[in-house]
């Protein structure tokens, strides 16, 4: 279940977070994840223990980085990826939306964290489907790999091209009338869903996987969203996973 957490201003999945793991997805409550200044005063302030805060420069890719601190920074940047994947301990990984589907990870046996930022792009090229298969390529199991989606466009306010929608019905032609539908005249694509289906399609257990049930432009209150505010008021969400 995902549920929100009034004095920390984020959401967080009752599936991740436990003694050890400790996830969320912002608001606009939290601050401007473009802001470095954002994460730092959070994990000071509710990650005690933390050594690093990882932050990916978000490029629109497929790439996935397995990090490793150097035990060096407080702070440290990897240059064109869109997905952090770590066995460290106290590793911040961090990802920043502002409509595009956020997603973390915990394999909890192995001690593994993830986290990857998919917009369409990211999302016709299955970039949550490569992220389980990183983690399972150092040492996760299907079984033991838990998942949250976080806050991102609805369906009900992401219209897109035909040029677009051609190019998802190449690649998921089976999803076609699960992820797609018509409304005014304008074709609508549901990105949480199709990457939920993304991730069951690789055998990640039903009952691990926890959804998200807003709309970023529908809910100026709680979100930034890029297609409402464009330059107005734009700022992006961090979210984060870290192990302890």
């Amino acid at each position: 279940m995902i549920t929100y957490d009034s004095d920390l201003k984020i959401f967080y999945s009752t599936l991740i977070n436990d003694d050890k793991f400790f996830g969320g997805f912002g608001t606009r409550a939290l601050g401007d994840g473009r802001n470095i200044d954002t994460a730092i005063n959070f994990a000071q302030i509710n990650i005690p223990n933390f050594k690093t805060i990882v932050i990916p420069e978000q490029i629109h890719s497929v790439n996935v980085t397995n990090f490793s601190a150097n035990l060096i920074d407080n702070v440290e940047r990897i240059s064109e990826t869109d997905g952090v994947i770590t066995k460290d301990s106290n590793s911040v990984l961090t990802v920043i939306t502002g409509d595009c589907v956020p997603i973390m990870f915990a394999e909890k046996k192995q001690g593994i964290t993830g986290i990857s930022h998919q917009g369409w792009r990211g999302s016709v090229k299955r970039m949550a489907q490569k992220m389980i298969n990183k983690i399972i390529e150092i040492g996760g199991k299907k079984e033991d790999i838990f998942v949250a989606i976080g806050p991102s466009i609805g369906e009900c306010c992401y219209d897109i091209e035909d040029e677009r929608y051609y190019q998802f019905i190449s690649e998921f032609d089976g999803y076609a009338k699960k992820i797609f539908r018509r409304h005014q005249g304008k074709l609508h694509l549901n990105l949480s869903l199709l990457n939920y289906l993304q991730i069951m399609e690789t055998g990640i257990p039903k009952k691990n996987i926890d959804y998200f049930p807003f709309c970023t432009k529908c809910d100026k209150k709680r979100f930034f969203s890029f297609r409402r505010d464009k330059k107005v008021d734009y700022g992006e969400m961090l979210s984060f996973v870290v192990r302890s």
